[in-house]
C-alpha cells in the first residue's frame, strides 16, 4: 500500500513535528602518564528538527540540521592553547508536494530547496593538507604557529532549488528526482580559489538534474537509521561524476536520556577536490525532546 493512503483522515491538515537536541563532551588529562597522551576537551551539540503536515492534495515537509561543536588539546596550567572547531553545519530543507489522481497519487509533482554552510570560520593547521594552490600566496606548508583560514559563514554556501517528481513507497523512504539548479556561494574573496568561484562573482551557479533518496528508519525500539543522498548531475560536466553528498547517522539509545550516534558523511565534489571527502563522528551524550 502506498504511504500516502496510509495517513488517517484525522491527521490531515495537522502539523506534525519531531525536533530533538543532544549535548556531548569528553575530557583526557595526563600527569606523569609514561605511555603518553594528549590532554583534550570536546563539546558538541546538535538540534534536528523535522515539520511536517499532510492536507488532502499538498504536503509540506522541512527538515533541519545545526551542529556546532569545538576542541582544545595539548593543554597544561601553563600552556593557554587555542580553541578550533571541531564540527559544524547549517542544514536546511524545504519541499511542497502535490497528491493529485492516478499517476500523480504515485508520483508526486514536487518544488524542492535546500541550503548547507556553517556557522564559524573553519582553518587548516600545520600538518594538514593546505587546500590553497602551490602558486597561491597562501599555499604551500602550514608551518608551526600559523593557519590558514578555508571556511566561514555564508563562504562556502550550496544552495540547491529542484522541481521533480517524489515518490514515497513507505513512511520512512522518498525518494526524488528532477531538474535542478544549484549556486555555491562564496562571499569571501580569498577563499573562492577553494571553491572554483571566479574572483569577480559571489557565486557559481550549475544547471542540471537532481536525486535525492531520505530514510528515516527505525530498526528496533533503540536502533534509527537515518540516511540522506543528494546527488547533482551538471549538465556543463556530463562526463565527470555527479556532486554527491551521502550522510548516514545510526543512533543507538541507551536509555530516555543517554544515547550513542555514529555519522558518516561522503562528500564529492570535483570543482573542489578530486577526492572523496569524509567525516566520521561517534558521540556519546545526553539527548532530550525539544518538540
Amino acid at each position: 500500500m502506498l504511504a500516502q493512503e496510509t495517513a488517517s483522515s484525522d491527521t490531515v491538515g495537522v502539523w506534525s513535528t519531531d525536533v530533538s537536541g543532544k549535548l556531548s563532551g569528553s575530557q583526557a588529562a595526563y600527569s606523569n602518564w609514561q605511555e603518553g597522551g594528549v590532554n583534550s576537551l570536546a563539546f558538541t551539540t546538535s538540534i534536528d528538527g523535522l515539520a511536517e503536515r499532510r492536507g488532502r492534495h499538498w504536503i509540506h515537509r522541512h527538515q533541519a540540521r545545526l551542529a556546532f561543536g569545538i576542541l582544545r588539546q595539548d593543554f597544561d596550567q601553563d600552556d593557554e592553547s587555542e580553541v578550533r572547531k571541531a564540527d559544524d553545519l547549517i542544514r536546511l530543507e524545504s519541499a511542497l508536494r502535490y497528491q493529485g489522481e492516478g499517476f500523480f497519487r504515485i508520483f508526486n509533482p514536487t518544488i524542492a530547496g535546500n541550503i548547507r554552510t556553517q556557522f564559524a570560520k573553519g582553518f587548516a593547521f600545520p600538518g594538514q593538507d593546505n587546500p590553497y594552490p602551490d602558486d597561491n600566496p597562501r599555499g604551500g606548508e602550514i608551518t608551526d604557529g600559523e593557519s590558514r583560514l578555508v571556511s566561514q559563514f555564508l563562504a562556502p554556501a550550496f544552495i540547491t532549488e529542484s522541481i521533480g517528481l517524489t515518490y514515497e513507497p513507505a513512511p520512512w523512504v522518498q525518494m526524488r528526482l528532477g531538474a535542478a539548479s544549484k549556486q555555491t556561494i562564496v562571499l569571501k574573496d580569498q577563499l573562492k580559489v577553494l571553491y572554483d568561484v571566479d574572483f569577480d562573482r559571489a557565486a557559481r551557479v550549475e544547471a542540471g538534474a537532481e536525486y535525492a533518496l531520505d530514510v528515516n528508519r527505525r530498526i528496533t525500539e533503540d536502533i534509527r537509521y537515518k540516511s540522506n543522498l543528494n546527488a547533482f548531475f551538471s549538465f556543463n560536466q556530463t562526463e565527470d561524476p555527479p556532486d554527491v553528498l551521502w550522510t548516514n547517522v545510526l543512533q543507538l539509545s541507551v536509555n530516555d536520556y543517554i544515547s550513542t550516534e555514529l555519522e558518516v558523511t561522503l562528500l564529492y565534489d570535483k570543482n573542489i577536490d578530486d577526492s572523496v571527502q569524509l567525516k566520521e563522528v561517534l558521540s556519546v551524550g545526553v539527548s532530550f525532546d525539544v518538540l
